[in-house]
């Protein structure tokens, strides 16, 4: 048996077709209509259109409002993810500790994730008491503090990717008193809003920076006032600490690349 022969023995159809789907697009810059993914491909509208159909399902692709085809950022996701993940999350959880020590609140850790933003870590503050979120939880883009951290640090066209299929926007576009408000979140550093989830809580959020400068992660503390001592930590304290272990984390991001 020849090489040749040796590699159709093992031939998988399917995914070979999903491949080659990939690689075309991933070689082009305005993405391609179906009819020419198939000319292309030498393969029917009818093949092109059930593979089609799935990657875009699995996020692999996006269709876009001209009918054409192009590659997500998923690949590249899935190929960076996990190891540096890890280390972010590794980088952080003794500086959220020592923060929750010292504010006596609790904090945690939101990355960006296709489209939505997702709890990676979270720590709890010494008391016997916490306004907390849990770990994987998904949370909204443009009505929390996190949320507002990403969106007021990316730039126009990115802000628009992030929001493309946000439920949230229904394909309007962010109203101006968002904009202004994004603006200022921008201008200061950082966001301070009253929860939108919670009553009583106010939501302080900064920004953590990977190497090239980008935002790669919000670092936020839903801050609840103390009613029965008067010596915990207040609000503006409580922003100085956190600011202070988001440029730690930032810093940790740098030093170990």
């Amino acid at each position: 048996m020849d090489a040749a022969e040796d590699l159709d023995k093992y031939r998988a159809p399917a995914l070979d077709k999903g491949l080659d789907i990939l690689e075309l697009l991933a070689a082009t810059e305005d993405g391609l209509s179906q009819a020419e993914i198939a000319k292309s491909l030498e393969r029917s509208p009818n093949e092109i259109y059930r593979m089609l159909d799935r990657l875009v399902r699995r996020d692999y692709v996006r269709r876009t409002s001209s009918d054409r085809y192009e590659l997500t950022l998923k690949l590249f996701e899935l190929a960076h993810a996990s190891p540096p993940m890890r280390r972010l999350v590794s980088q952080a959880m003794p500086v959220l500790r020592r923060f929750a020590r010292d504010a006596e609140q609790a904090v945690h850790l939101v990355i960006h994730d296709r489209n939505m933003l997702v709890v990676v870590a979270q720590v709890d503050g010494p008391g016997y008491w916490n306004v907390s979120i849990r770990v994987g939880s998904r949370i909204g883009l443009v009505n929390t503090g996190s949320g507002h951290v990403f969106l007021a640090f990316a730039s126009d066209e990115e802000r628009t990717l992030m929001l493309e299929d946000h439920e949230e926007r229904r394909r309007e576009k962010l109203s101006a008193q968002l904009l202004g408000r994004l603006a200022r979140v921008r201008e200061q550093g950082f966001e301070a809003m009253e929860s939108l989830q919670v009553a009583g809580v106010i939501n302080l959020s900064v920004p953590v920076l990977g190497p090239l400068g980008s935002v790669i992660a919000a670092l936020t503390c839903p801050f609840t006032n103390r009613l029965d001592r008067t010596d915990a930590p207040e609000q503006p304290e409580t922003l100085k600490l956190l600011v202070a272990a988001a440029h730690e984390i930032s810093a940790r991001t740098v030093e170990r690349e």
